[in-house]
């Protein structure tokens, strides 16, 4: 990971905004996974090209996503980008995606491009998806863990097809599928109950946002004032507490999370019997570790 992020640092210092960006920092787990999924391979370098790529796409959505929408700070943090507005943000997102590809094609290998690409482009179609589902009140389950398929599950399976391409491991993007759809479920969860202080963002921007979630999804089918609620009419913070209050008394939050919780048990069983034991304890703890952030 110190490699990562020399490398990280060192190819987003082309860029003022691109390089504070990558200094934000975050949590890393997709590039961290990449390295798990390589692990016990010689081919260090190739590895932590492929590591920085994943995390340069995954920077490349943030940063127009935050900006273009106004949203609020992430990280506790203020957007790097808010000073310059939404055109150098797109600019910027457009650098660290297009530098992604070009540090990955210096390993010279057509598959490692092909499961990047393809994750990027599922990315895109999860992020058009949920604009066009903004604050629609049809939004189903299945549309909805679609949408969490292509958006965010999609690069952590990715992130895991890459390790073990560059390692020459088994096949391990079942596993990052899984563990890609637990973490958007419980990020959702989190945005439901907060508190700002730990997520590094108002509780609520989701329903500020318009964007329609599994906790909200499970409490409209149990409460009649929340199935005929109107998302626009949530315009002010207090609206969205209020209403993550409703959601939270439906107890569809602590449902999200127990589907969550399942989904890594789902990711531990997709793990190759093939995998070798030290690589398999660290996957699992990494499961497992995701699971505690939220808790």
């Amino acid at each position: 990971m110190v490699a990562v992020e020399a490398r990280l640092r060192e190819i987003a210092s082309v860029e003022p905004h691109a390089l504070a960006t990558v200094e934000a920092g975050g949590k890393r787990l997709r590039p961290l996974l990449v390295l798990v999924a390589g692990l016990g391979s010689n081919a260090h370098v190739a590895l932590s090209r492929a590591a920085a790529a994943v995390e340069l796409i995954h920077s490349a959505t943030l940063v127009p996503d935050s900006g273009l929408a106004a949203a609020p700070r992430r990280r506790a943090r203020q957007p790097v980008f808010a000073p310059a507005g939404p055109p150098a943000a797109t600019a910027t997102g457009d650098l660290l995606f297009s530098s992604a590809f070009a540090e990955l094609a210096r390993n010279g290998v057509l598959a490692q491009l092909r499961a990047l690409s393809d994750a990027s482009a599922a990315l895109a179609r999860g992020e058009l998806m949920q604009r066009a589902d903004a604050w629609r009140a049809d939004v189903t389950l299945e549309r909805y863990l679609q949408r969490c398929e292509l958006k965010t599950a999609r690069l952590f399976a990715a992130a895991c097809e890459l390790g073990a391409l560059v390692g020459g491991g088994p096949p391990l993007g079942p596993f990052g599928r899984a563990v890609g759809l637990a973490f958007q479920l419980l990020d959702d969860v989190l945005d439901i109950t907060g508190p700002a202080e730990r997520t590094g963002k108002r509780r609520g921007t989701d329903l500020l946002d318009g964007t329609v979630t599994l906790p909200l999804i499970l409490a409209r089918q149990s409460s009649a004032e929340l199935s005929a609620l109107d998302l626009r009419t949530i315009t002010a913070p207090a609206d969205a507490d209020r209403i993550c209050d409703a959601i939270e008394a439906t107890g569809a939050g602590e449902r999200a999370r127990r589907r969550a919780l399942d989904l890594v048990a789902t990711a531990k069983r997709e793990l190759p019997p093939q995998c070798p034991p030290l690589q398999r304890q660290a996957l699992e703890l990494m499961a497992d570790g995701l699971v505690d952030r939220f808790a």
